[in-house]
């Protein structure tokens, strides 16, 4: 789950209070890139490269799954050198569309992952994920979480969507 947060300083008091476990903070850039062949857009679909500190990895995101939640399949595996993996994607054709910079700031609490993401171009947001084959129980471990720490909503658009929607929105005016 994702909501847009206003006030997130104080959503972050209320994780801390409930106990929540503070991992750090890290600088996320993500390059989402075209397939050749098939619109993403319309199948629901994404690529994306992400650099975190040293690390690169490439994520193949499905569908989404429900009509609640953002719940859909990953598949992630690291990359050693970022830019000979974006060199291979264009020669299969893969074009980048865009690129997201975010900070990022992850919690631990009751086995749930807590991101408090400050996205350029968009402003602050928390996300909720549980990574669970059960997803009716990671449903509703993340609602009742949600309202302990007194947040409602659910941005079901990625930061893709969001910042493709934007740049087509400026561009009109």
């Amino acid at each position: 789950m994702k909501v847009p947060m206003p006030d997130a300083e104080r959503v972050r008091s209320r994780v801390l209070e409930l106990g929540g476990r503070d991992f750090g903070c890290s600088v996320q850039v993500d390059e989402y890139y075209a397939h050749p062949s098939r619109d993403f857009a319309i199948t629901d679909e994404a690529l994306r490269l992400r650099t975190e500190n040293d690390l690169t990895v490439i994520t193949y995101k499905g569908p989404k799954l429900d009509r609640e939640t953002k719940t859909r399949e990953e598949f992630e595996v690291s990359v050693a050198n970022h830019a000979t993996m974006a060199s291979i994607l264009g020669r299969l054709g893969f074009r980048p569309v865009i690129k997201i910079s975010k900070r990022r700031q992850v919690f631990g609490l009751k086995g749930i992952t807590v991101c408090f993401d400050s996205v350029k171009g968009l402003g602050d947001f928390i996300e909720l994920e549980v990574d669970s084959d059960d997803v009716e129980a990671g449903k509703k471990a993340i609602f009742s979480l949600m309202q302990e720490i007194g947040i409602s909503g659910n941005e079901r658009h990625s930061y893709l969507e969001l910042l493709m929607e934007k740049a087509s929105s400026d561009a009109k005016e």
